[in-house]
């Protein structure tokens, strides 16, 4: 029986932990992880209970989060009867005032503009209105003139939203490393203790990605110690990174790395994992586990040897064979590669017989024991 989203942030609460890293397949349940954790440690006045000195004290007091609801928070204005400017606008609520607000008043956009610029284009600038509330874009062409007012694409929009929370959270780093409170040049985030980050910016291509991870990772580590970090991704490339840069496979860190699973009851379990996402949920460590478990359990049958082949495939083209039959035993390498085309292809009924002959099975286990002891399958080390 597996936990309750609440109960999963509970437990994601309740650690010492500075950061935690989490990896979950899209519509496993990360974005309503991120309301239930919000929900949990900085609940609505209304949910407080009685006499609770967090009573009246908004949630953005204590955790700053980012995720698809976040960027529900935008929206477009498009009146295309009237051919009006298209313009980006930002639903009001009492979050948006004060980050507006906030950002506004401590001289922000210009930091928001050079993010954005960073991980789309020089040239593509947003315009804020005088409230912050409404913003245009346009193209800079270098010679005083631009191209007016133009809706951007999605993916670059989402890449503005994220600029936004990027500088409001560079900016709250940079406030609680000066350590005296009262000479700090606000105190808005003098409570704060949580950041949540779900899937940020998806849509950038791989290098920027690593760089968008690489600055964030940077960010935290420069952060004060009690500022916990829970990070969320199905990204196996933005959790490589961010598992590398922050350090967490050493010291015992990598308790805070996690496999989000939804189970078929509609629970969740929230796994431990060891070493980054080739050494610890891949789909080859998938088809690795499910292959030793039918070996060790006697019940290897025909469809085990697609699962073999499928597996030697993806080794070899990781490692740059040609063809997965040269990883294969020299001396058997022509028996090997018929058994396994024969047993893995096999499309005529006369042949379709479910239980492998002894011989079979033991070919499955010499096949890929030969993988993981010639080819340098990490061994997994759960220490701690």
């Amino acid at each position: 029986m597996g936990k309750t989203l609440t109960e999963v942030a509970s437990q994601l609460s309740a650690t010492d932990k500075k950061v935690q890293l989490i990896y979950a397949f899209n519509g496993t349940g990360k974005t309503r992880l991120s309301r239930e954790f919000k929900h949990l440690v900085a609940p609505k006045s209304g949910d407080s209970e009685e006499g609770s000195a967090d009573k009246l004290a908004p949630p953005r007091t204590k955790i700053l989060y980012y995720s698809a609801f976040t960027e529900d928070l935008f929206y477009w204005d498009n009146d295309l009867e009237m051919d009006a400017t298209p313009k980006l606008l930002i639903q009001p609520n009492s979050f948006t005032d004060w980050l507006l607000a906030l950002l506004r008043d401590l001289g922000q956009d210009g930091n928001i503009v050079r993010n954005f610029q960073h991980y789309a284009s020089d040239k593509l600038t947003p315009h804020f209105n005088e409230t912050f509330s409404e913003i245009t874009f346009s193209l800079e062409r270098g010679d005083d003139e631009n191209s007016g007012s133009l809706k951007i694409s999605k993916g670059e929009e989402s890449n503005f939203i994220w600029s936004v929370f990027y500088t409001l959270l560079d900016q709250a780093v940079y406030t609680l490393n000066i350590v005296e409170a009262e000479d700090r040049e606000t105190p808005q985030f003098d409570r704060l203790e949580y950041v949540f980050i779900d899937d940020p910016v998806s849509s950038l291509d791989e290098n920027h990605l690593i760089e968008l991870a690489v600055n964030l990772a940077g960010l935290i580590n420069t952060s004060p110690d009690w500022l916990k970090f829970i990070i969320t991704t199905h990204s196996p490339l933005f959790y490589n990174v961010l598992h590398n840069e922050l350090g967490l496979a050493k010291n015992g860190k990598n308790k805070g790395c996690y496999l989000l699973r939804r189970l078929e009851d509609g629970t969740f379990d929230l796994d431990v994992k060891y070493g980054d996402s080739n050494t610890s949920f891949s789909y080859h460590l998938h088809l690795r586990k499910t292959l030793e478990q039918a070996i060790s359990a006697g019940q290897v049958e025909r469809y085990h040897f697609t699962l073999l082949r499928n597996l030697y495939e993806k080794t070899a083209s990781f490692l740059g064979y040609r063809d997965w039959s040269d990883l294969l035993p020299d001396d058997k390498q022509t028996y090997l590669k018929r058994i396994i085309n024969f047993t893995s292809h096999s499309s005529l009924s006369g042949e379709a017989v479910a239980e492998p002959t002894p011989q079979e099975k033991q070919t499955v286990k010499f096949l890929l024991d030969n993988l993981i002891n010639k080819y340098g399958y990490w061994q997994e080390q759960q220490n701690g």
